[in-house]
């Protein structure tokens, strides 16, 4: 738990903002509680998601980082030379394939990893749970110095301008994000954006009926439908050459 204290000029009122920062252990109890009972659901969603759409913006010889991995849906399914995985949460090493190298630590602090030594860094529905926006800048400046000269970064999440109060559902929910503010701290960072899809996957799979993999699959050659049911953003940018 952090504490913030802020002072009202004119008032000369105190007023005490608590922001509950997850400890590895809170990770493991949140992981668990929201994601056990459907693992078997969401890997095979996953599969079909980086086959049939992500894979395609990865080279089989990249060097590929999965920034928030989780319990590892995505890298252990996409086809690259080399594969890191970054978590908080000790667990998530359990969940990962042999040849994933686990990074357990603060993605906000300095990476153990040389500048231009990444070509991809995917992230989903990650950075909306770091616990401010300095985090969140402090993360992605760090993906830019180890990203190579036009390498890739591909970021997804909750769109704050359509999810709207649904965004606070998940108690560790912090930063609201939409796909607009997110392209300009990139730009501000020093990236050149080069997607933007403000509606791409459905909020999110908790507590929702299971879709059979041909409905995935089919969902995700129909762009036209994603505005109906898309709240998750999607934006790809690129390091500068």
């Amino acid at each position: 738990m952090r504490i913030a204290i802020a002072i009202n000029a004119r008032t000369t009122c105190v007023w005490y903002a608590f922001f509950f920062v997850s400890t590895p252990s809170q990770l493991e109890r949140i992981y668990s509680h929201r994601f056990d009972a459907d693992v078997k659901y969401r890997d095979p969603v996953w599969q079909v998601l980086v086959r049939e759409f992500f894979q395609r913006m990865i080279p089989s010889t990249a060097t590929v980082l999965d920034l928030g991995c989780g319990y590892g849906f995505f890298i252990n399914h996409v086809e690259c030379g080399v594969k890191y995985a970054m978590d908080l949460n000790a667990n998530a090493r359990g969940r990962l394939r042999p040849d994933v190298r686990f990074l357990e630590m603060d993605c906000s602090t300095p990476w153990p990893l040389e500048p231009g030594s990444l070509d991809v860094v995917f992230s989903s529905n990650f950075l909306e749970h770091l616990p401010d926006k300095t985090r969140v800048e402090q993360t992605l400046y760090e993906a830019y110095r180890c990203l190579r000269p036009g390498g890739m970064i591909i970021a997804m999440g909750p769109n704050m301008r359509y999810v709207e109060g649904a965004y606070w559902d998940f108690w560790d929910h912090h930063v609201p994000i939409t796909d607009r503010s997110l392209a300009e701290l990139l730009i501000l960072i020093g990236f050149h954006v080069e997607q933007v899809v403000p509606q791409f996957l459905p909020y999110t799979a908790v507590g929702k009926r299971q879709q059979p993999m041909f409905v995935v699959r089919s969902y995700l050659k129909l762009p036209w439908v994603w505005r109906f049911f898309g709240q998750q953003f999607l934006v790809v940018a690129r390091k500068r050459a």
